[in-house]
């Protein structure tokens, strides 16, 4: 699986993935991987972050997974919801990792420009991965989102928002999902031969 004829595009949420998070460490150990940057974690810009992905997928050589965390899997919904479908089809895969619900009461108002959800199929094979303890969605919430992708779910136990926060810095255990992302993918490629 670790394959430099793989690129992983590693889309962080609100306010980034700092060192210590997973994201960071996956971005250092995964080959061919580099991070979706974007100009304001801080106060994310919903067409900004669309188009800065739609650039990074665009330019890429290699058909990309996306490996999205938090705010990073709506950009994915609104990206695909809009892309031209020669630069969907370019995308192998993703892993949407702590979806974050926009759409719920408490959201932060920063992240409300992201709302609503698209609740298109995605394209490409996909994995959601959500936790029944996450504030930012419920694992109802998550499967609903999942099952509107057409993504596979799974929902872990006491695993927060799969962050820092929650104790997830490594996450060496989610090298699980990706390879399982990377089962679906071929499951896929097989029927559409």
């Amino acid at each position: 699986m670790w394959s430099q004829a793989i690129r992983y595009l590693i889309l962080p949420g609100w306010q980034g993935s700092p060192a210590e998070h997973w994201q960071s460490h996956w971005q250092n150990c995964l080959p061919n991987a580099s991070r979706v940057e974007q100009t304001d974690w801080e106060y994310p810009e919903r067409q900004a972050w669309v188009n800065e992905l739609e650039h990074c997928i665009a330019a890429s050589d290699v058909p990309p997974v996306l490996i999205a965390h938090s705010l990073g899997c709506i950009t994915v919904a609104h990206w695909a919801a809009q892309a031209a479908p020669a630069t969907l089809n370019k995308v192998r895969g993703a892993l949407l990792v702590a979806p974050a619900d926009v759409e719920r009461m408490e959201c932060p108002p920063s992240l409300r420009s992201f709302a609503p959800i698209p609740r298109q199929t995605l394209p490409f094979a996909s994995l959601l991965i959500g936790s029944d303890s996450d504030p930012a969605a419920t694992p109802l919430r998550a499967l609903e989102l999942a099952r509107c992708w057409g993504a596979e779910a799974g929902i872990l136990a006491g695993a927060g928002h799969i962050n820092v926060k929650s104790g997830h810095h490594r996450w060496e255990q989610g090298f699980a999902h990706l390879f399982r992302l990377q089962s679906l993918i071929e499951q896929r490629a097989r029927r559409r031969a």
